[in-house]
């Protein structure tokens, strides 16, 4: 059986996408979600469908080592970022490595890297009045948005597009192919 622990930090769509495409798979479960916000939405979408949901501090990433210690006590031997903003420690990436995936709510290498999330995504995707985006799966690395990519998908944008259109729309995206993705990498690579 293959663990996967999720990160996440806030409303957890994604991460909600990703428990219930592995609820009931035979080879493949979702056992732990990880978060460093306490009362992020996502903890509640991770407790709902019994999955264990324990919060995390900077330090626990970064110093003391205990986010490693909970992968470990887990079993957990791949990770998925969904709306996860901090930056993956070497620590995490050379415990798990190209095993940890990313989902990205554009088409890297364009509009990556640190402070690029979410709708100061799409805002400059709209600013640059671009015809076409889309998302990013990718392996993590120690450096924000430049793992290997592993999949995209593109969604065309209309001039009258709003951010928030090109994010409901590049959200669609995410949701139809993050948990399918993954399940083929898992099956492929582990």
């Amino acid at each position: 059986m293959h663990k996967i622990a999720v990160f996440a930090s806030g409303s957890g769509s994604n991460a909600r996408k990703i428990f219930e495409h592995f609820k009931d798979h035979p080879e493949i479960s979702v056992t732990l979600l990880l978060s460093n916000k306490p009362n992020a939405p996502v903890m509640q979408h991770a407790k709902d469908m019994r999955i264990p949901a324990l919060s995390f501090t900077r330090e626990d990433l970064y110093e003391n080592g205990r986010v490693l210690d909970l992968l470990r006590e887990f079993k957990i031997d791949f990770i998925a970022l969904a709306g996860f903003l901090w930056l993956v420690p070497h620590s995490l990436t050379s415990a798990y490595p190209d095993r940890i995936v990313n989902i990205h709510p554009a088409l890297l290498p364009k509009y990556g890297g640190k402070g690029m999330y979410g709708m100061n995504v799409h805002r400059a995707v709209k600013e640059a009045a671009e015809a076409v985006s889309g998302m990013t799966i990718h392996l993590v690395n120690e450096k924000y948005d430049e793992g290997k990519v592993l999949f995209q998908a593109t969604t065309d944008l209309e001039p009258a597009d709003a951010p928030e259109d090109i994010a409901a729309k590049v959200l669609a995206l995410e949701h139809r192919h993050y948990p399918q993705v993954i399940q083929t990498y898992i099956e492929n690579n582990l």
